[in-house]
C-alpha cells in the first residue's frame, strides 16, 4: 500500500493548506489510504464538525486528535457517530468516540488506525504501552488486515523512541505527533516498522510552533499572562510521511512529504 500521513493542522491556513493538497497527494503518488491529525484545526484548538466533514471531503480516509479532542465541544456527538475520528485510544472508559477503527481503504483493503497519547509532561491517561499491546493482541497483521497505523500523540522523544521500538514489527507505520517540529529520523525499524519520531504541522513556520511569535514570545520573556494565544497566518507548510507497505503489511520504505511554505520541499517519487 502507498500511505500519506499529515501532521496537526495549526488554524485556518494548515487547514485550508491540507484541504487543497489532500486530493493532489492522492492523485501524484497514486495513494491507497490518507490520514490526518486534525487537533488544532480550529484557531489551534480543537477541531470543529464542519471542518471534519471538509477534510473526509477532500479524500482523508481518517482523522486523529490528540490532547485539544474536546476543545471544540460540538465534536463530542460528532464523534459518537463519525468511526473515522479516532481519539486517543488510553482515554479513561467511557469516553466518548473511539481510540482505535477499522476502515476499509477505496480497493477494499482493510487499515487498523489508532491513537495513543503520551505522558511524559501531558496528562495522566492510562498506560499506551499496556493499551497497545492490548489492542496488537486482538488485531494481528495479516489474516485479512492490511496495515495498522498508530499515531503518538506524545511531547516527549524519547517516549516517542520508545514506543516506535516497543512495537516494531507489529505495525506498518508508527509517526508521533504533538510537537509541530519534523523530525529527520523518519526510516524502517529492524523488524519492519515505519517510523517518524513527529510529522510536524500543516501550518505557518514563521511562527512558534504554529502560534503568532509576539504573543508566544512574551510568555517567554514576561513570564506573565498576556495576549491570548492565536495562529500565525502566513503561507502553511504542509508536513507529513510517505510510506510504502509491502504484501505483509510492513514498511519497504518512508519518504518525508512537505509542501509550501517556508520548508523545504521533499516529495517522493513514485
Amino acid at each position: 500500500m502507498k500511505i500519506v500521513i499529515l501532521g496537526d493542522l495549526l488554524g485556518r491556513t494548515g487547514r485550508e493548506a491540507a484541504i487543497k493538497a489532500i486530493p493532489h497527494l492522492r492523485d501524484h503518488l497514486k495513494l491507497d489510504f490518507l490520514v490526518v491529525n486534525g487537533e488544532n484545526a480550529s484557531h489551534g484548538f480543537g477541531l470543529a464538525p464542519e471542518m471534519a466533514d471538509a477534510l473526509f471531503a477532500a479524500g482523508a480516509d481518517a482523522i486523529t486528535l490528540g490532547n485539544h479532542a474536546w476543545d471544540r465541544r460540538e465534536i463530542i456527538p460528532y464523534i459518537a457517530q463519525e468511526k473515522r475520528l479516532i481519539r486517543p485510544l488510553n482515554f479513561p472508559p467511557g469516553t466518548p468516540g473511539s481510540g482505535a477503527t477499522m476502515i476499509t481503504a477505496r480497493d477494499g483493503r482493510r487499515v487498523l488506525v489508532a491513537q495513543l497519547m503520551g505522558r511524559l509532561f501531558m496528562d495522566p491517561l492510562d498506560c499506551p504501552f499496556q493499551a497497545t499491546e492490548a489492542l496488537l493482541n486482538r488485531h494481528r497483521l495479516g489474516n485479512g488486515l492490511d496495515a495498522v497505523l498508530l499515531d503518538f500523540h506524545a511531547e516527549a522523544t524519547s517516549e516517542k523512541m520508545a514506543f516506535g521500538h516497543a512495537f516494531d514489527g507489529r505495525a506498518s507505520m508508527i509517526f508521533g505527533t504533538h510537537t509541530h517540529v519534523p523530525t529527520a529520523d523518519h526510516q524502517v525499524l529492524p523488524n519492519g516498522t515505519g517510523f517518524v519520531t513527529d510529522l510536524g504541522m500543516c501550518g505557518d513556520y514563521d511562527s512558534v510552533i504554529g502560534m503568532g511569535k509576539d504573543a508566544a514570545m512574551a510568555r517567554f520573556i514576561r513570564k506573565m499572562p498576556g495576549e491570548r494565544l492565536a495562529p500565525a497566518e502566513g503561507e502553511a507548510t504542509v508536513c507529513g510521511v510517505f510510506v510504502e507497505t509491502d504484501e505483509k503489511g510492513l514498511a519497504l520504505r518512508v519518504e518525508p512529504v512537505r509542501m509550501g511554505g517556508r520548508l523545504r520541499p521533499e516529495m517522493p517519487l513514485v
